[in-house]
C-alpha cells in the first residue's frame, strides 16, 4: 500500500465500498473537525480503472466515506481545504480492499473513560481548551467536559472502574458527590457487611433523598443562594440542600396561590407535599361556576396546577340546595354546603375555653351578670330552668385542658367564697345544692346578706347557667371585653385538634410573618404546627411569641379562611345588637349590713 495525498474533488466511493449507494450519512460529529484541520486519517482508495486503464490522478474510496463528505461540504461551503491523505491498496486485491472497508466502518471499542481523562488531563496541562480537544478527537464538546468530570474522583474510584469493579453508571454519578461523600461510599463498598448504593439508589443517597432537579423549581434560580450540581452524564442540575429549596419552593407556590386568588378562582388549595390530587374524586367546574384550584407538589419538586374543579360532594350538595330551591324548600346555604373551618371536637374545645373565660370576667361584673340572668328569666334560653350547663368534653384531653385552664380557676374561687357567705359548700355547683333549711333557709340567708353579696352570688348563679358556645356566651364577652389571652394559652390538646391545612398555615403567618408562611405552605400540618410551637415557645432558634391568641377564641371571635366558622358567625350576629348599647355603671359598694324584712301589710291587717 502507498502514501499519498489527492485532491477530495477527484474522488467517487467505489462500489467495494460496504455504504456504496446509501444516502449522504450525517457528519455533524466531525465537521467542525474537518473545516478546522482538515482530513487526519488517511483514506483507504483504489485507482480508478475505465476500459481497463487506470485514470491518473482520480480514486474509488474503499475505506473514509464519512470523513470524504465532510470534506466535500467543507469545500462546497467555501473552506479551502488541503490535499487529503490516502492509502493506495494494490490492484486487483478484491478482497483485501472487502476487509479494508469492513474494519473501517466496524465500531472499534474505544478506550476506557479513565485512559481518556487521562490523556485529555495532560493535553489541558499544555494549554489545549475542551473545544480544541474536542475538535481533535471528532467529539463533541459535552463528551469531553464528562471525561474530563473524572478528574473529580479520588485516585481509586477511576482505578476501581478501570478495573471494572464499579459499573459506568455508578462511576459517573459518582462525578457528583463530594470528596466526602466519595470517602463515605468507599468506606461502605470496603465493608463486607454493607453494601454500597448504585444507581438510582445512589442519586438518592448522594442528595439526602429524592433528587431535585433544577427544572422543577417555580422560583428563578437566580435568587437562589444555595449550591447546585451539574450532572455532566444527563441533562439536569440538581440542588444540594433539599431544606433551602423547600423554603424558596414553597415561597413560590404561596405566591402562585396568591396570584389565582387574585384573579377571582373561589379558592385555592394547596395539596400536602406528596399527595397527588385524585381526579377521580372531583369534576370540572369553570371560574364562573365556583370551580377551585389545587396545587400538587410532588417530593421530587415538581408543581402540577390543577384549575376548575370541585369535589364530587360539594357538587352533589350544591344539586340538592338548587333541587330544594326549585321546590320552593329551605335548602342549604353555600355556606352549609362547604367544610367547616374547624371539627366539631375543636368547635367544643373553643366553646368551653371561651365560655370558662367569660364566666371568670362576668363573675367580676354582677350588674351586667344580674341583667343577664333577668334577660334569661324574662325572654327564655337553653338554660331558662336555671340548669347548670353541662360543660360536656369532646374528649379526655379536652376535659384536662379545661380543668387546668385559668379562667376555670378563678371562677372556682369566686364560687368558692359566695357559697360561703350563704352557708353552701364551695366545691361544686351552687344551682341545685341543697341545704339543711331548704330553699326557704337560703332565702331567709340572702335576705340577711347585703347587695354587693347578692350581686355576687348572681354573678355566680348566672355563670353557671350561661350555655357555652351560645350567643348569649358571645355577647357577654363582647360587651366585657375579655381578653382570652389572660385566661388561655396553647395547650397539646389546642394543638392536636388542629386539622386545617389553610388555617394552620394562616396562624403561622400571624405569629411568625408571610414569609415564614409561604416558606413552609406545603409542609405537613404536623411540620407546621411544630414551626408555630417554637415560635410561641421560643426554641430551635425562633423569636417567642408573648400572649398569641387564635381567632377562633378572641372576642369577638375570627375566621382564618372563607369557609364556615361557628364562632365567627355569631360573633358577627351579636355585634348589631350591641353596638348602640352602652354597657351598664356598676352599683357602689352597698355597706356590709343586714337587710330588715318588714311583714307585709296585708298580714298585719289580718292579725
Amino acid at each position: 500500500m502507498k502514501l499519498a495525498f489527492a485532491d477530495p474533488r477527484n474522488m467517487t466511493i467505489s462500489p467495494l465500498n460496504m455504504r456504496h449507494g446509501r444516502p449522504a450519512p450525517d457528519t455533524s460529529d466531525i465537521d467542525a473537525s474537518i473545516r478546522q484541520r482538515g482530513v487526519l486519517l488517511a483514506l483507504l482508495v483504489l485507482e480508478k480503472v475505465e476500459n481497463g486503464a487506470v485514470v491518473p490522478g482520480r480514486f474509488e474510496i474503499v475505506a473514509g466515506r464519512r470523513r470524504w463528505f465532510a470534506a466535500m461540504a467543507a469545500i462546497k461551503a467555501g473552506v479551502d481545504i488541503d490535499p487529503v491523505p490516502i492509502g493506495i491498496l494494490e490492484p486487483g486485491d478484491d478482497a483485501a480492499a472487502i476487509e479494508a472497508s469492513l474494519i473501517e466502518n466496524l465500531q472499534h471499542l474505544p478506550p476506557d473513560e479513565v485512559t481518556c481523562w487521562e490523556t485529555f488531563a495532560k493535553l489541558i496541562k499544555k494549554g489545549r481548551t475542551p473545544e480544541e480537544i474536542a475538535a481533535t478527537f471528532h467529539m463533541s464538546d459535552a463528551v469531553v467536559r464528562r471525561t474530563l468530570a473524572l478528574g473529580n474522583l479520588l485516585p481509586r474510584l477511576r482505578t476501581l472502574h478501570r478495573q471494572e469493579a464499579i459499573e459506568v453508571a455508578t462511576v459517573r454519578l459518582m462525578t457528583l458527590a463530594t470528596k466526602a461523600q466519595q470517602r463515605e461510599w468507599l468506606a461502605l463498598f470496603d465493608d463486607p457487611d454493607q453494601r454500597a448504593p448504585t444507581g438510582a439508589q445512589l442519586k438518592a443517597w448522594l442528595f439526602g433523598g429524592a433528587p431535585i432537579a433544577t427544572k422543577s423549581a417555580l422560583f428563578s434560580l437566580n435568587d437562589y443562594p444555595g449550591q447546585i450540581r451539574g450532572d455532566l452524564f444527563g441533562e439536569d442540575s440538581y440542588f444540594t440542600e433539599p431544606d433551602l429549596f423547600w423554603h424558596h419552593q414553597n415561597a413560590a407556590v404561596a405566591a402562585r396561590r396568591d396570584a389565582l386568588l387574585a384573579d377571582g378562582w373561589s379558592g385555592v388549595e394547596v395539596l400536602e407535599i406528596g399527595k397527588p390530587f385524585d381526579a377521580y374524586n372531583h369534576v370540572r367546574a369553570s371560574k364562573t361556576e365556583g370551580g377551585k384550584v389545587y396545587i400538587a407538589i410532588h417530593s421530587r419538586g415538581d408543581v402540577t396546577v390543577h384549575e376548575g374543579w370541585l369535589s364530587t360532594k360539594e357538587v352533589r350538595r350544591a344539586q340538592a340546595a338548587a333541587a330544594k330551591a326549585a321546590r320552593g324548600e329551605a335548602g342549604e346555604t353555600s355556606a352549609g354546603s362547604e367544610r367547616a373551618e374547624v371539627t366539631s371536637a375543636q368547635q367544643n374545645y373553643i366553646d368551653l375555653h371561651r365560655h370558662a373565660a367569660v364566666r371568670a370576667v362576668l363573675a367580676d361584673h354582677p350588674g351586667v351578670a344580674l341583667r343577664l340572668l333577668l334577660a334569661h328569666v324574662v325572654a327564655g334560653a337553653r338554660h331558662v330552668q336555671a340548669k347548670v350547663d353541662p360543660r360536656k368534653a369532646a374528649s379526655e384531653a379536652i376535659a384536662a385542658s379545661l380543668a387546668a385552664s385559668p379562667g376555670e380557676a378563678a371562677f372556682r374561687a369566686r364560687r368558692a367564697a359566695v357559697a360561703a357567705r350563704v352557708g353552701l359548700s364551695g366545691d361544686g355547683d351552687i344551682v341545685g345544692a341543697r341545704r339543711p333549711d331548704g330553699a326557704t333557709g337560703l332565702f331567709a340567708k340572702l335576705l340577711s346578706l347585703p347587695d354587693a353579696d347578692v350581686l355576687a352570688f348572681a354573678a355566680v348563679v348566672m355563670g353557671e347557667t350561661l350555655a357555652a358556645g351560645s350567643a348569649e356566651a358571645e355577647a357577654a364577652g363582647l360587651c366585657l371585653k375579655v381578653d382570652m389571652g389572660a385566661f388561655w394559652s396553647p395547650d397539646q390538646a389546642f394543638f392536636d385538634l388542629i386539622r386545617d391545612r389553610e388555617a394552620i398555615n394562616a396562624m403561622l403567618a400571624e405569629v411568625g410573618g408571610k414569609k415564614v408562611a409561604d416558606g413552609n405552605v406545603g409542609e405537613k400540618i404536623k411540620t407546621q404546627k411544630a414551626i408555630l410551637r417554637d415560635f410561641l415557645e421560643g426554641t430551635n432558634d425562633r423569636p417567642k411569641v408573648q400572649r398569641w391568641t387564635p381567632k377562633w377564641l378572641t372576642f369577638p371571635a375570627g375566621a382564618y379562611t372563607g369557609r364556615p366558622c361557628p364562632m365567627a358567625e355569631r360573633g358577627k350576629a351579636v355585634a348589631p345588637l350591641l353596638r348602640r348599647v352602652r354597657p351598664p355603671v356598676e352599683p357602689a359598694p352597698v355597706p356590709d349590713v343586714a337587710l330588715t324584712c318588714d311583714p307585709n301589710p296585708a298580714i298585719l291587717a289580718a292579725e
